[in-house]
């Protein structure tokens, strides 16, 4: 009965919306990460992107990318490689602590 009044092109409409939702939700997600992750920020900065996120999510998203999102990356990758050489110290601290 109900899927008779709800047409199929409707269907893909409100699947695309739900797609849509999901992925900015993720880059939010992101951007809060970025926020937090910045050494170059400092608190009261921090506090003004993550204030005018959450006000504004679609504005403040789109700015954060625009005037910030060209180095999301290298502090990404700076985050990644920081971890690594942490992870490889404390492996040759186990294994040296075993000889």
């Amino acid at each position: 009965m109900f899927a008779s009044t709800y047409p199929l092109l409707d269907v893909f409409i409100s699947t695309l919306y739900f797609a849509i939702l999901i992925f900015w939700i993720i880059l939010i997600f992101h951007i809060m990460l970025d926020i937090f992750r910045s050494h170059d920020l400092s608190g009261g900065a921090k506090a003004l992107w993550v204030l005018l996120i959450l006000v504004f999510p679609l504005l403040g998203g789109l700015v954060y990318l625009v005037i910030r999102g060209g180095s999301m990356h290298e502090r990404q990758l700076h985050a990644v490689q920081a971890q690594q050489k942490s992870f490889e110290d404390y492996i040759r601290k186990v294994a040296n602590s075993k000889e």
